[in-house]
């Protein structure tokens, strides 16, 4: 079979409507997201306000301030203090997953995202009154367990909540918030930036509060899924939330395979051990290569740091925190695409085509930064030049905000069974914030170093997650979230993982059998 065949097994349709009800839950707890988002976003603009740097980074203000023309472009912002303000978030987010793992499996994915919420809270409240940089970082671990806590459970609750053939698109609620919280960021900085007074920082950093408030009363009035309450033994109340999301009193079908997969999970004591077994060995591949790919996409140097690069490249204060309110609402918008083409496309038509055109775009960056400012890093850009970065990195977003973005905590979400279901979803997460940490830690001191060469090394790393997609990732659009197994045995490579025990078999007593 060749490597890079499409596989679509056949799965069940269990029937059932798209209640309002599923709709507004799922749209509730991808608001999630929006944490996550605003916190991308912040930082870089709140960073290349000269307020902000002078009272926290002297030093950094010092060297932003050389216009002599023989201070090297590349290295203005190079500083561990600086980098370590963005990049402690991500630590404690890495840390707070593997907690939140256990309050998702024991307590249910609601009370996780409530969790998150107050915590989240509580740390933008203190960033918004720090009067010195151990209040700024104190506050930033607050906010990244808040963010750890998030991202463990609210994408767990939206594929499990979702029916199959909208889980794609459900589930990419959440990567939508994280979009609009980073756009609302660099609105909120590119007004902040103007305040008279010297404190728009602290607006920018207490506002974290608004989409800490919306994820905490909204985690209040959610529902538990029916695979949370089976999990924790409330078997009556999972048959009557699973009727009500699917708007069909007719739900024994998808039921008895719930309560099969919850059985099995609960012979499982110990899932952080089991998932290191044979049978689970794709799903936890696949959990651990996706994070590590999406962030080696380089997405986050852009995000974190898009006011920085753009004021390096030879925007002005007001045109660099613009630039980056641009490239936020094509990144918004773009995962629209992913919404309305992942249930139809499939996941791996995405990932394929984004890939290919973030690779061409990061050379393209790359050949023309070489070009302007050379190794040296000493040279200015004209407008049509710095337009043309604009609008390849504007190409680049868009392509990440279709594919990686969205997929990159879709597909982790969807594949495992029950009983690793949240060790899971904690590996996904703490992998990728242990590599946002990283990239966030190391980014200002590469540019300092590598120059325009950072572009090709991430289109390196671009082009060997494509080639990864294509060889080792079926696709799982329309599949029961139940049946996964089913697509990783006939998979040319993984097949011989799956045991014959742990495949469903579709044709059992089915009402309706999908035609995919």
């Amino acid at each position: 079979m060749a490597g890079g065949m499409v596989i679509q097994a056949d799965t069940k349709d269990y029937g059932g409507k798209i209640t309002m009800f599923v709709l507004m839950t799922c749209l509730v707890a991808a608001t999630g997201g929006l944490i996550f988002g605003y916190d991308l976003g912040i930082s870089g603009g709140v960073t290349s306000m000269d307020v902000f740097l002078e009272k926290f980074f002297p030093s950094v203000y010092k060297k932003m301030q050389d216009d002599t023309g023989k201070t090297n472009q590349y290295c203005k912002f190079d500083s561990q203090l600086l980098t370590s303000f963005t990049s402690s978030l991500y630590v404690a987010a890495l840390v707070a997953s593997f907690a939140a793992s256990i309050t998702t499996r024991i307590f249910g994915r609601k009370v996780s995202m409530l969790t998150g919420g107050i915590i989240f809270l509580i740390g933008s409240a203190l960033n918004g009154a720090a009067t010195n940089v151990t209040m700024l970082i104190l506050g930033r671990i607050l906010l990244g367990i808040g963010v750890g806590y998030a991202n463990q459970s609210v994408p767990v609750y939206l594929s499990e909540m979702a029916p199959a053939k909208l889980r794609g698109a459900l589930n990419m609620g959440f990567q939508l918030a994280i979009t609009i919280g980073i756009l609302a960021a660099n609105l909120v900085n590119y007004g902040t930036a103007k305040i008279k007074g010297g404190y728009g920082w602290r607006v920018s950093l207490a506002l974290a509060a608004v989409p800490a408030i919306i994820m905490t009363v909204g985690a209040i009035f959610l529902p538990d899924t029916p695979n949370s309450l089976l999990e924790r033994g409330h078997q009556e109340k999972a048959k009557t939330m699973l009727q009500k999301i699917r708007g069909n009193q007719e739900v024994e079908e998808e039921f008895q395979d719930l309560i099969e997969a919850s059985e099995a999970a609960k012979k499982i004591e110990h899932p952080w051990r089991n998932i290191l077994q044979p049978r689970y060995r794709p799903q936890l591949i696949m959990s651990i290569m996706i994070p590590f790919f999406q962030q080696f996409t380089g997405i986050n140097v852009i995000m974190f740091y898009a006011p920085v690069l753009f004021k390096t490249i030879g925007f002005g204060d007001d045109a660099a925190l613009m630039s980056a309110v641009i490239t936020g609402l094509v990144n918004m918008f773009a995962t629209f695409v992913s919404i309305g083409t992942v249930d139809r496309v499939g996941r791996r038509m995405l990932f394929l085509e984004g890939g290919i055109q973030m690779l061409i775009c990061q050379i393209l960056v790359g050949v023309i930064l070489g070009m302007k400012f050379g190794v040296e890093g000493v040279g200015s850009m004209s407008k049509s030049s710095s337009y043309l970065v604009l609008f390849l990195i504007c190409a680049y977003v868009a392509a990440f905000a279709w594919s990686w973005g969205p997929l990159g905590w879709l597909v982790p979400s969807e594949i495992f069974p029950l009983e690793i279901r949240s060790a899971g979803q904690a590996i996904n997460v703490s992998v990728n914030m242990f590599f946002t940490f990283i990239i966030a830690q190391a980014f200002l001191t590469m540019l300092c170093h590598m120059k325009f060469g950072l572009f090709f090394f991430f289109g390196g790393f671009v082009l060997i997650m494509t080639l990864f997609i294509f060889f080792f990732l079926p696709e799982t659009k329309n599949v029961p979230i139940e049946e996964m197994n089913n697509i990783w045995k006939k998979h040319w490579f993984w097949g011989k993982y799956i045991p014959d025990d742990a495949i469903i078999d579709v044709h059992h007593t089915s009402e309706k059998v999908s035609d995919h």
